[in-house]
């Protein structure tokens, strides 16, 4: 039989994330055991139900079967350019500066191809989405890792890049709030992230999914607030956290319209856009009734404090998030990241995240995603109760 050869691009790739922590679910999953998943951030509560009743009057329009706008249907971008007004205060041509994208990681994965060229340096954060990395290398690109350390709020010390690298860089990742750390960051950081990106021409990539998951009345910024945020960059957005939409893929760009025009090339050229049912249902999304967003909020605030106040009870130190649904929880001593992880799989029925499959810094923390319901959550806890970490 003959033997296909891959592209050098894929022997590159790192194994994908999640897909491994699947493989190793199902080989216990296997052996009759009752596996509580903590692993990857997909919201276990439902879509809606009125996003889902705007879904099926828009497939049943036969106006929708047909290709949709590769930029996406023009009330939507009007819809949203209306909510960052409303919401951040950032003004918006709905004409050239959004693009509809079929999930924020669809978009994130095809900006480089618009931008970077062979050999080119990309600023990467890590531990991060590893998309971010991924799509560089698609790209051609070369990336320079920035360390997100705990000592500095999670945030890349921008001072620590060298002054070649910043030089010779093309595009900037960042993501706030962050996954998979749950960090946040303000204006000021912003701030500084403009200012470096005018000084060394560096396109800012902001990946801002979680913006709409906060807790105790925090409510995280936009990128685009800063001052000449849009000069510099763009902000990638889905609604698949705030309204439990993931499998849906819808989301969207907005910024910079020489960044929003590129990206727009590339779609174009791979893509036929996002089924307009699909974007008639994410209009009712951000422009319908809001109770669903603060209810969620809630549900996802009681599940961390369950989960921090049964963490730390059990000798576990974790930082409480103010946004995302996720824990960055410090590995015991004796324990590396990788170890930890398979011993609550296959001990526990626990599946979690190794950091450090997030990139190297993430050694010595294990992420947990608060998707199950409280009594899974309060049960995960009872089972690690029991093996004396």
């Amino acid at each position: 039989m003959k033997t296909f050869n891959r592209a050098e691009r894929l022997a590159k790739l790192p194994p994908y994330l999640f897909k491994e922590i699947d493989r190793k679910k199902e080989e216990v999953m296997a052996r009759g055991v009752d596996i509580i998943d903590l692993g990857v951030g997909d919201p276990d509560l439902p879509t809606p139900a009125h996003i889902i009743d705007a879904l099926k009057r828009a497939v049943e329009d036969p106006t929708n079967h047909r290709y949709p706008s590769y930029s996406g249907m023009k009330l939507f971008r009007q819809t949203v350019a209306k909510w960052y007004g409303e919401r951040f205060g950032v003004g918006l041509d709905p004409a050239s500066e959004v693009v509809i994208l079929i999930g924020s990681k669809e978009g994130i994965a095809h900006f480089p191809l618009a931008f970077i060229n062979p050999g080119d340096t990309v600023l990467v954060p890590t531990p991060a989405y590893p998309v971010y990395h991924i799509a560089t290398l698609f790209a051609g690109g070369q990336s320079f890792f920035m360390p997100l350390l705990e000592t500095n709020g999670f945030l890349p010390d921008l001072d620590a890049i060298p002054g070649d690298v910043a030089d010779r860089a093309k595009v900037m990742f960042i993501n706030y709030p962050n996954n998979p750390t749950s960090a946040v960051a303000d204006t000021t950081f912003f701030d500084r992230v403009v200012e470096f990106a005018k000084t060394h021409e560096v396109i800012i990539c902001h990946d801002a999914a979680y913006t709409e998951m906060a807790f105790d009345g925090f409510r995280p910024p936009s990128f685009l607030e800063a001052k000449g945020a849009k000069d510099v960059g763009l902000e990638f957005h889905s609604l698949s956290k705030t309204y439990n939409m993931t499998g849906w893929r819808i989301g969207f760009a907005v910024g910079n319209q020489e960044a929003i025009q590129g990206l727009g090339a590339v779609k174009s050229n791979i893509d036929s856009g996002a089924f307009q049912a699909i974007q008639l249902a994410g209009i009712e999304a951000i422009t319908g009734d809001q109770s669903c967003v603060e209810e969620m909020r809630q549900i996802y605030a009681r599940r961390r404090d369950l989960m921090v106040q049964g963490l730390r009870e059990i000798g576990l130190e974790l930082i409480p998030p103010k946004a995302t649904f996720y824990l960055w929880v410090r590995v015991p001593e004796g324990y590396t990241s990788a170890s930890l992880a398979t011993r609550l799989l296959e001990e526990a029925g626990l599946v979690v995240t190794p950091g450090n499959g997030f990139g190297e810094p993430g050694e010595g923390y294990i992420r947990i995603a608060l998707t199950q319901n409280r009594q899974r959550l309060a049960e995960a806890l009872e089972r690690l109760k029991t093996m004396n970490l």
